[in-house]
């Protein structure tokens, strides 16, 4: 069997109280290039927070976070800042700047990479930071938008422009903070279609939260065809394919992991929390 690549993220033994509240607790769990994981859970169970320390926005109280090798924990503000250019962040509500151009909104990581600062000056000095940016939102299918603001543009199309932000870098790991959320199902599967083309394209590492679990049954049951540049089922002789069995979810409660698996695992729980999250409606 091959060596498995290097973890993008590493948690061991992770704990995070906050007075008497356990916001993580005992959480460890790695991520590698190309893998994803689907983050279940109520409201206050510690999904957001787990994506916060990811990056160093919270620092735990007991055990070790790494990313791209490196130990978060341990590092001050400004040693984080290379390393948080490394990853790509999607929020709810898409996060976009109401005073800025589609175009200006994702050109913004681009200007404020800090871990390619030198590469940076050189697409500046070249002009070529624009045909970037038109490209990722080609990515999106939204170019043009590119001189539209994000008042002119509906809730699914911003959540579009959010995600061509989060990967003009073409950063390794992506973080999507409930991408989802209060979509229609339709405009929804499109959101959940971007991330795994990203993901079968680029191989990159995603953690998503999410309160669908229509948005973990995509990313296990679909995979992204270039070829034919669409969606498409992954087959039942697919299902045991190694690369096809890097998505795998999370179930959290009060801070704790309290299930990892297979879709199929999860499905097959027959604990009272966990069936909770299976086959919701949206």
């Amino acid at each position: 069997m091959p060596d498995q690549p290097a973890p993008i993220v590493e948690f061991c033994d992770v704990n995070l109280r906050y007075g008497k509240t356990w916001a993580l607790h005992d959480v460890s769990f790695t991520l590698r290039p190309g893998e994803t994981r689907i983050i279940l859970g109520e409201s206050g169970s510690g999904k957001t927070t787990l994506l916060k320390a990811v990056i160093g926005l919270v620092c735990p109280d007991e055990g070790v976070i790494k990313l791209f090798g490196k130990e978060v924990t341990a590092m001050k503000e400004e040693a984080l800042f290379p390393l948080r250019s490394r990853a790509g962040i999607v929020l709810q509500e898409g996060g976009l700047f109401d005073s800025l151009s589609i175009g200006e909104n994702v050109e913004y990581p681009l200007l404020n990479q800090q871990a390619n600062e030198h590469k940076s000056k050189e697409l500046s000095k070249s002009g070529s930071f624009d045909e970037r940016v038109r490209e990722t939102l080609r990515f999106v299918e939204l170019e043009h938008t590119f001189d539209k603001f994000p008042s002119e543009l509906s809730g699914g199309m911003r959540r579009r422009v959010g995600i061509a932000r989060a990967i003009v870098t073409e950063p390794p790991l992506v973080l999507y903070d409930s991408p989802t959320a209060g979509l229609d199902p339709i405009t929804a599967n499109t959101i959940m279609a971007l991330i795994a083309k990203e993901r079968d394209t680029r191989n990159t590492a995603a953690l998503i939260v999410t309160h669908r679990y229509q948005d973990g049954e995509m990313m296990a049951n679909f995979r992204y065809d270039a070829q034919n540049e669409e969606l498409v089922p992954v087959s039942e002789g697919e299902q045991d394919d190694p690369k096809r069995m890097r998505t795998k979810f999370m179930v959290m409660k009060e801070g704790e992991i309290v299930f990892f698996g297979t879709r199929e695992e999860l499905e097959h729980s027959g604990d009272d929390y966990i069936k909770r999250f299976v086959r919701h409606e949206a």
